[in-house]
């Protein structure tokens, strides 16, 4: 077999879904490709230099999956695209949202991602500097979601039961805290309806950037669920 950057890679995202985050070492990684572990150094100088990666090849494998229909989306549904697009290359691995923050992206098709996203912004009639905070507020509140999604749930189907509905409900007082007891049983939360929660905490951005357009270019704004 032979031992490119690649390979290291596929490898090395095949091994986080069975040991996570904590477990990964480029020693299991050597181990997993049946070479000694000064091979990996030959391709990445540290554990960081191959998070990061890592970290980029979920991204482009998310973002240049793309088939160029943002540009012809209200500005509304691009954010919401974008987001679950994130969301789901996140969720798509064990500890994927733990990994990907705070990782230095190497690969600079990611600079054409992010031109067209701003591009659709702009068009819409955000300035510059709003569309990038717009991207970058999308961005954090996903990233931050999909980190509690997996501590809710560290593999697809597995919960945490302690964040049931049922257990929460023997830790909440309804005599002193009602309003905490009544969104419990019926507000959707990471915990109850992950989707229809990152869907409606989504929506509340964008109305907040509706409310800061030119009134001629709200047209698109979106309609939010009750």
């Amino acid at each position: 077999m032979t031992l490119d950057r690649e390979t290291v890679i596929r490898a090395a995202l095949r091994l986080l879904d069975e040991v996570g985050l904590e477990g990964l070492t480029l020693r299991r990684i050597a181990t997993d490709l049946k070479v000694k572990a000064p091979a990996l150094y030959w391709h990445f100088s540290s554990k960081q230099d191959l998070l990061d990666a890592m970290a980029t090849t979920v991204l482009t494998d998310a973002f240049n999956a793309d088939d160029g229909s943002w540009e012809e989306l209200a500005w509304p549904d691009f954010l919401r695209d974008y987001g679950s697009t994130l969301r789901h290359a996140l969720l798509r691995y064990r500890d994927g949202a733990k990994m990907v923050p705070g990782t230095y992206l190497t690969d600079p098709s990611m600079y054409g991602v992010m031109e067209r996203a701003l591009g659709v912004l702009t068009a819409a009639g955000f300035s510059p500097e709003t569309a990038s905070l717009a991207l970058g507020t999308t961005y954090s509140f996903t990233v931050g979601h999909a980190i509690e999604e997996q501590g809710m749930r560290p593999r697809p189907g597995q919960q945490d039961p302690r964040y049931d509905r049922e257990a929460r409900r023997e830790r909440i007082d309804p005599d002193t805290q009602p309003t905490v007891a009544a969104l419990n049983e019926a507000a959707p939360s990471l915990a109850t309806d992950a989707d229809r929660a990152f869907d409606r905490g989504l929506d509340l951005i964008i109305t907040g950037l509706a409310a800061g357009l030119a009134p001629e270019s709200r047209s698109a704004a979106p309609h939010t669920e009750p």
